[in-house]
């Protein structure tokens, strides 16, 4: 693998001269963590989500697009990384930390090799497989992309092969905050700024964090010189007048020149679907029997949380077998692989006869839009990195009706779309906000509306802070954003985690509180403000005028 490579697949220009395809796939994929940081303790179960995302999809992610680049395979391939995932990608302390859970994640796969050696041939192979995973991991991280996933990303995106999306400051779910124009503009605004400190440049596209659309919500994007972003297939289908093309070509927003693009279903289904989507295969790995709820506790203490609580290791030797029965059988590592390359095989027929079917009813080529979690390929679906190398490789020399292709480089080719206002919409259970939005979650919302109106007063009210004032707004806008972060909405309806994601929304809310409270009484506690500013130290540039 060579870290320096500079070849460059197709340009868009290029392949406007070859032959034009029948239509266009764009893939997308969303990475995204809430910012989760706690220098105050050793050790932090819920940093554990951010070294679990790189382990097991970010550097598998970033190994086969160098694999592709390197191979001179073209393809043109779409993400976005929220500010709160680029902030905790290029955090020092963070990075530490994950190294030594490398460390230790080589030492218990070390342990495994000879604890299953001359037993189950096929739970030693996986063992050696996990040791040889980690190891690689290791060195991708140090040595190949030197820590910085973040450069990498942005290498390849100056490439030309990936296109990488802003998004909202800190994931904030948007239709719940559009009481709020301010507020809503300083999640736009900030992400907006991350981005270009981030990448280098302006974005083109803006991922709404749960594909969250209202009305009117295009005129805030395009003061930031947005194009484009990605609502949900209802989004686009409900829009008023309707449109010609379904989901298969972007509408034109009415209140402001911003197209938006809408999901595909049926690519979706074949991925996402408990009952028909791919991950369910027999051959894929189990996610959850993992050695750190099977093994004896006392094996596992040095390698789970320190107060003995159990946690995913990430070795875990079965496969699915039937998703109905718990009786698992070993997992087998080639027969998955060769899974995931039918499956390759099968999405992309899929596609070829849906373009195949829409095409005679439009005026252009179809383009089918697939966004999709980037942690489900190799966290939830550990086969899905491979399945993504197999699809992109057979879409490149398997045949010519199909292309891969970004929603910038569409709009490059057609321009001219039709005029509508998408509906208002969501992703997730119901379509229509039902997750962020509930009885387990609603109570949040009375307090992030008082902080926003706070927020702004405060903007207007000091125009031109300076030292410790300014510090103070500064961070009020930190813990705001944070605690708006839709993260935590998600966690207490799906009812996982909930307690932690309660504690960070309560913790966040009273240290704005504490905040306004000194500066209302001009009397800031500046130990308390100190250590804020040293927890929560994302968004260094933040300036809290963007709520004025």
């Amino acid at each position: 693998m060579n870290k320096n490579s500079n070849v460059v697949p197709q340009t868009l220009s290029a392949r406007r001269n070859a032959r034009a395809p029948k239509g266009y796939l764009c893939l997308v994929l969303h990475a995204h963590l809430p910012f989760v940081r706690h220098p105050e303790n050793d050790y932090m179960l819920e940093e554990n989500w951010l070294y679990e995302a790189l382990t097991e999809t970010y550097l598998p992610l970033l190994a086969h697009v160098t694999t592709l680049v390197d191979d001179r395979v073209p393809f043109r391939l779409t993400m976005s990384l929220t500010p709160t995932l680029c902030s905790m990608l290029s955090d020092a302390l963070l990075q530490e930390r994950y190294l030594r859970r490398l460390d230790k994640l080589i030492e218990l796969a070390e342990k495994e090799t000879c604890r299953t050696a001359g037993k189950n041939p096929e739970f030693s192979a996986a063992a050696a497989m996990y040791l040889e995973r980690f190891t690689r991991c290791r060195w991708l991280y140090e040595e190949v992309f030197e820590r910085d996933c973040v450069a990498a990303f942005r290498k390849f995106q100056e490439q030309g092969v990936l296109e990488i999306l802003a998004s909202a400051a800190s994931h904030a779910f948007l239709p719940a905050m559009q009481s709020s124009r301010e507020a809503v503009r300083a999640q736009i605004k900030t992400g907006a700024d991350a981005y270009r400190g981030s990448f280098g440049r302006d974005p083109l596209g803006f991922w709404l964090p749960e594909c969250g659309y209202y009305p009117g919500l295009e005129t805030i994007l395009d003061e930031e010189d947005i194009r484009y972003f990605i609502v949900d297939t209802h989004g686009v289908l409900y829009a008023d007048p309707r449109p010609a093309c379904g989901a298969f070509a972007p509408v034109v927003c009415s209140g402001a020149p911003v197209a938006a693009f809408g999901r595909d279903g049926a690519s979706s289904r074949s991925v996402w679907s408990a009952d028909e989507g791919y991950p369910g295969h027999p051959e894929y790995r189990e996610f959850y029997r993992d050695i750190g709820f099977d093994l004896d506790i006392d094996y596992l203490k040095p390698y789970i949380d320190p107060a003995g609580i159990r946690v995913q290791t990430g070795i875990k030797y079965y496969r699915v077998t039937d998703r109905k029965s718990p009786d698992k059988e070993p997992y087998r590592r080639l027969e998955a692989l060769r899974a995931a390359d039918e499956h390759a095989a099968d999405f992309l027929r899929k596609r070829e006869n849906d373009l195949r079917s829409c095409a005679p009813l439009m005026d252009r080529p179809p383009c089918i839009v697939a966004p999709y979690d980037a942690e489900l390929f190799g966290h939830w679906w550990y086969e899905g990195p491979e399945w993504l190398n197999f699809l992109i490789r057979k879409i490149a020399f398997d045949q010519g009706n199909i292309a891969l292709i970004t929603p910038s480089d569409y709009l490059a080719l057609h321009p001219q779309n039709q005029r509508c206002e998408p509906s208002f919409s969501s992703w997730g259970e119901g379509g229509y906000s039902a997750m962020w939005l509930n009885e387990s979650n609603d109570w949040i919302y009375r307090h992030l509306s008082r902080m926003e109106e706070r927020m702004s007063e405060c903007a207007r009210r000091f125009p031109d802070a300076r030292g410790l004032l300014r510090r103070t707004l500064n961070q009020m806008a930190r813990e705001l954003m944070l605690a708006e972060s839709s993260d935590w909405a998600f966690i207490m309806k799906s009812g996982t985690m909930v307690n932690y994601a309660v504690r960070r929304t309560r913790e966040h809310i009273t240290a704005f509180l504490q905040l306004y409270e000194g500066v209302v009484k001009n009397a800031v506690d500046e130990k308390l403000l100190a250590t804020l500013e040293s927890r929560n130290n994302i968004f260094p540039d933040i300036d809290y005028r963007v709520y004025a």
